[in-house]
């Protein structure tokens, strides 16, 4: 028995039940069970020829060393190039940061912000890891709910009148994970006209998936919003858009004031990204944008197929996403919960799934289902699913 004494915070750490799910479906796999994966939010494809490429002449040509801690200077400035391409917003390269994945911001974010008696306000359903750094920061987790009759956007009125004067950060997601809900343009400008009277309130704005929209959706960021610029923090990075999720890529922009501090915490956590993997984030950028293009539009032949396969099912029903790769199915009517109906599908039927409640209480009655599989993988997994729950 071990004598170790850790924080008291350590128990209010929480997980992202996916990477679990993935766990277990290998180790079924292992064993000889044939398991159709739609549990983990990861493209399934390569990364394209020509990011790769760059990586390796990188490496060729000596980039093995420290680089800054907010990244290279020509990568901030091809993301600033990039935000005013595909945003129209100006964005000065020093107030970008590289950081190793999407989750750094989120806990840089939520570290300068969270301590006791401070509110911090999330979605839910959404990102495990939001509601997981903000318990563990000290401060209190409060959700606003992302409802199916709202097409899981979130209601500007309602969630506003959850600010009060101990509310120091608003986390907002679009396109969401789990659900692929996208918020619409008029509930933005809502919200933002209403964060007016909030001055002191800051917003991380998780913008991941803003390349993954579909039904000729415009993706709405909050860099677009001057009157916030002073205390928006916008996430993004490479892992969904260029099919990247290893290399473990990502960036904020950071208000100016801001931008010493995310700087020192990088400092202190991992003193810079790897120098290949951010020569690649540049090719990325400046490369030949065909192969994101191709993998938005099989996402979307996938997208309809699967919530088709969905409707089906008798006990089922699933609205079309805007965004993202995921479906959130409403599974209420199989009379199963979302976490028995999971363990069903993976242990019986081979198919690994991801319980609605995982991504908070508001998911209890939805699956989350993502289609970055093969067709074929998709087709096979919703006969079985369907075969699942008639026989239930």
């Amino acid at each position: 028995m071990t004598g170790l004494s850790t924080a008291a915070r350590m128990q209010r750490l929480g997980t992202e039940t996916a990477f679990e799910v993935l766990a277990h479906a290998e180790a079924l796999a292992r064993q000889g069970k044939d398991i159709i994966n739609l549990g983990i939010g990861q493209p399934d494809f390569k990364t394209p020829q020509h990011i790769v490429e760059a990586a390796i002449r990188a490496l060729r040509e000596g980039h093995h060393g420290y680089t800054p801690a907010p990244g290279i200077p020509v990568l901030r400035e091809a993301v600033s190039a990039d935000l005013q391409t595909r945003h129209g917003v100006q964005v000065d390269p020093d107030r970008v940061v590289v950081v190793p994945g999407g989750k750094v911001t989120m806990n840089f974010a939520i570290t300068m912000f969270g301590e006791p008696g401070v509110e911090i306000l999330y979605p839910n359903p959404g990102f495990p890891i939001y509601e997981s750094m903000i318990n563990f920061s000290g401060a209190t987790a409060v959700p606003y709910a992302l409802l199916e009759e709202e097409g899981f956007a979130f209601d500007a009125p309602a969630l506003l009148a959850l600010v009060n004067d101990n509310t120091r950060l608003i986390i907002l997601n679009s396109p969401a994970n789990p659900t692929g809900g996208v918020v619409p343009k008029a509930v933005v400008e809502e919200l933002v006209e209403g964060l007016l009277r909030f001055p002191n309130v800051a917003i991380l704005s998780d913008e991941i998936y803003s390349c993954m929209l579909f039904d000729g959706q415009q993706h709405v960021s909050l860099l677009q919003y001057p009157e916030l610029a002073e205390r928006v923090i916008m996430l993004d990075g490479w892992s969904k858009t260029y099919a990247m999720t290893g290399w473990r890529l990502g960036y904020a922009v950071w208000p100016e004031a801001l931008v010493e501090h995310a700087t020192r915490l990088a400092v202190n956590c991992h003193s810079c990204v790897n120098a290949s993997a951010q020569y690649a984030g540049l090719a990325a950028l400046q490369g030949d944008q065909t192969a994101v293009v191709e993998m938005v539009q099989a996402f979307d032949a996938r997208r309809s197929v699967v919530v088709e396969g969905l409707n089906a099912i008798d006990g089922v029903s699933c609205q079309m996403p805007g965004g993202a790769f995921y479906v959130f199915p409403n599974v209420t009517a199989t009379g199963q919960t979302s976490k028995s109906l999971q363990e069903r599908l993976l242990e019986k039927d081979g198919v690994a799934t991801i319980a609605g409640t995982s991504f908070g209480a508001y998911g209890e009655g939805y699956l989350r289902i993502s289609y970055a599989s093969s067709l074929e993988n998709i087709k096979t997994a919703l006969q079985r699913i369907r075969a699942s729950i008639d026989a239930l």
